[in-house]
């Protein structure tokens, strides 16, 4: 049920989509492709300052866990969810001369443009649960253009 990132990139990553439930980056998929723009860039500002509070925080207070209310566990379970994947690009550091990602499935590798890779979600749960049959991620791209036909069960990528 991992997703690495390998090829021309400064890092190799692994992608573990079956902890991303508990992620704040992730995004109930109806909501992804809603037209609302604003409110996106909006609540992925707030994310991104919250995030960052949390990394520097406040050194004399150790982080504690919060645990999940029945309300949020019992929420968690009705949704199906994607994850933006830029942030994981940008960690990985794609090298300036790639400029195509080969998605390898199950069924035959497909090869994409990069820039299209950066506009898109990875699906990662359905009703609250891992893609197992069809899995681990399927790629949707951030237009809706494949929202009924996505790219099912990528078990690696791979930037050329």
């Amino acid at each position: 049920m991992i997703v690495p990132i390998i090829g021309k990139v400064t890092y190799q990553i692994t992608m573990d989509p079956t902890v991303w439930i508990f992620d704040d980056r992730k995004i109930i998929l109806e909501e992804a492709f809603s037209d609302n723009n604003e409110k996106e860039n909006i609540d992925e500002t707030k994310l991104a300052a919250e995030r960052w509070e949390r990394a520097i925080g406040n050194f004399s207070k150790p982080p504690v866990n919060k645990s999940l209310t029945k309300h949020e566990r019992e929420n968690i379970l009705k949704y199906s969810y994607v994850m933006p994947i830029t942030d994981f690009l940008n960690h990985a550091e794609v090298k300036p001369e790639a400029t195509h990602v080969t998605l390898v499935t199950e069924e035959k590798d497909i090869t994409i443009p990069l820039s299209d890779l950066y506009n898109s979600y990875l699906m990662f749960a359905r009703d609250g649960k891992p893609l197992r049959e069809d899995g681990p991620v399927h790629l949707l791209y951030k237009d809706g253009s494949n929202k009924e036909n996505p790219i099912k069960g990528i078990k690696k990528l791979i930037i050329n």
